[in-house]
């Protein structure tokens, strides 16, 4: 091209140029990208051959375009040069403004690297601008500096070779070289960006596909699952509420879904459930607790929690799956019952009422050592505990009392005159003549007549106390902030109660009562409280007449 005349070059390069750079932006991928940037070397700058050495992501180059021989295109394309071998290329020769120039007089020491490269065959040149077989020229393609300085990173090498006029370029076809590569440096840049982004968005429709048939997926399971669940928000000021509910839940507590999201599991736990539901941690929490239905009943329910978090936010929503465990925990109250419970009266059972009993009584803490407590009094001269078994805390031994300190104890009235002192009051009663009634009318009318002695007494009684079968015909009331006095008039009442006419089978049968008052103070253990009541009923029962004890 330098034979014609320079403006007459000038404008057809850069027509040419135009054209090749038109199909470089315009190419679909960039594969077709590459391969274009290779023809445009051969059809529009003039050179026989052309190749596309492009920077893989580990640094080296590799073979990725060639242009105008097919037989070196097989041969090479695809081959990777190491990055150590390409620096040292293109740090040789001559500097033509970017591009890198190496005559075949210093070319002959790269014949042993690793670069792919191809050999041509031609004459030795007859003038000193003559193209060599053995010259070598590098167009450096660089991305757009950020910075703003001249080039930016290396993304490739364009090699060329054998130019169709058999001279060496030019001023101005080293321009139109070095401006092309520099054109290709950016189409390559954009069809990178735009493989990239296509990657991107396949991978992101995938992902949304994905996440679409998980959010579908997790919407079945949540509606059709046969038990409850729910969506519940976390944090901020709605903390709690609930934001959706399935089928199951809704049917179990009989409220519709929009009605659901007014409430919270707070609104909805029975008030003496609520400390149990702020115990449940959200994470992996489980609780069985009462669950109110919109009919005002209650049904016991199995919450587990779980908590639904964002990569980006954190933990945003809990969801809880409900389990009905109605029925059973219907069959374990009834089993707990059963074993509290007396089978023929319902009353509290002998273990129910010790344990009762026991749990309003403390003892002296057992020492870690024989005689540690006698040998604590001896030391600082006075019992450690006083007549109700109350420990003194100003000793410096207080320590061992800490057990006690926050105790409500239980204390007795003493003396034959009631001082107002307010204590639990245990009666124990034994039935009068109920053994002739089981021996002349049978156990069944027996079994009869202690069902009604049980109910009066348990409706003789207030509401708190408590009434037990402690075995055969003997009953026993624990009564507390109970006086003397009113114990005695509580047994009076109870007594009155009993000894009215009881009818079985057409029949009007008595039995009378024998009560014996003790009081429970700490100290004392409940077979102790037991016993002393059941003295003092013997008492009672030995200072009436044989002919008194029962009326009718």
């Amino acid at each position: 091209m330098e034979t014609e005349s320079e403006p007459y070059v000038r404008l057809a390069t850069l027509r040419q140029l135009h054209t090749v750079m038109a199909d470089m932006n315009t190419a679909r991928s960039l594969a077709d990208t590459l391969q274009t940037v290779a023809d445009g070397v051969v059809n529009g700058l003039g050179y026989e051959l052309a190749c596309v050495n492009l920077v893989r992501p580990d640094g080296d180059l590799v073979v990725a375009a060639f242009a105008g021989n097919s037989a070196a295109e097989a041969l090479i394309t695809g081959r990777v040069g190491s990055r150590a071998s390409w620096e040292r290329r293109l740090g040789m020769g001559e500097d033509w403004g970017d591009l890198r120039f190496i005559p075949h007089t210093e070319g002959w020491v790269l014949d042993e690297d690793d670069v792919p490269q191809w050999y041509t065959d031609g004459p030795a040149p007859r003038f000193e601008d003559e193209w060599h077989p053995s010259d070598r020229l590098f167009a450096p393609m660089y991305t757009p500096s950020v910075s703003g300085g001249s080039c930016g990173e290396l993304i490739g090498v364009l090699s060329v070779d054998r130019p169709r006029n058999g001279r060496r370029p030019g001023a101005w076809g080293r321009e139109a070289l070095q401006m092309y590569a520099f054109q290709a440096a950016i189409a390559i840049s954009n069809a990178r960006l735009r493989a990239n982004m296509q990657r991107a968005l396949v991978r992101l429709e995938r992902e949304q596909q994905a996440l679409r048939a998980s959010e579908e997926s997790f919407r079945q399971a949540f509606e059709y699952a046969p038990s409850g669940m729910a969506i519940a928000e976390m944090g901020g000021d709605q903390h709690g509420r609930i934001l959706r509910s399935n089928d199951a839940l809704c049917r179990l507590l009989g409220r519709p879904a929009s009605a659901m999201r007014r409430y919270s599991f707070s609104d909805l736990v029975h008030p003496e459930d609520i400390g149990t539901l702020l115990r449940t941690s959200a994470e992996g929490g489980r609780a069985e607790l009462r669950l109110g239905r919109r009919d005002g009943t209650y049904v016991w329910v199995s919450l587990r929690n779980s908590v639904v978090a964002d990569a980006a936010d954190g933990p945003r929503f809990l969801l809880s799956h409900v389990e009905d465990i109605e029925d059973r925990k219907r069959r374990e109250l009834q089993l707990a019952h059963r074993a509290a419970h007396d089978a023929l009266t319902g009353l509290p059972n002998s273990a129910e009422l010790r344990t009762r009993l026991s749990s309003r009584l403390c003892q002296r803490p057992q020492s870690a050592f024989p005689g540690e407590i006698e040998s604590l009094d001896a030391a600082y001269g006075h019992p450690a505990y006083d007549a109700n078994g109350h420990g003194f805390d100003f000793r410096p031994g207080a320590d061992l009392l800490d057990a006690y300190d926050h105790h409500v104890h239980t204390i007795a009235p003493e003396g034959e005159r009631d001082d107002g002192t307010k204590g639990l009051a245990v009666l124990f009663c034994d039935l009068d003549g109920f053994k002739s009634i089981n021996d002349r009318f049978g156990h069944n009318a027996g079994d009869a007549v202690l069902i009604e002695v049980a109910r009066r007494l348990g409706r003789a009684v207030r509401d708190g106390d408590t009434v037990a079968r402690l075995g055969g015909d003997e009953f026993v009331v624990l009564a507390d902030g109970l006086g003397k006095a009113d114990a005695a008039d509580l047994a009076v009442r109870l007594r009155n109660e009993i000894i009215q006419p009881i009818r079985v089978d057409g029949r009007a049968m008595r039995v009378g009562a024998s009560f014996g008052i003790g009081w429970a103070h700490c100290g004392m253990t409940a077979d102790e409280v037991l016993k002393s009541a059941d003295e003092r009923m013997y008492i009672e029962k030995r200072s009436r007449p044989k002919q008194h004890r029962r009326a009718g």
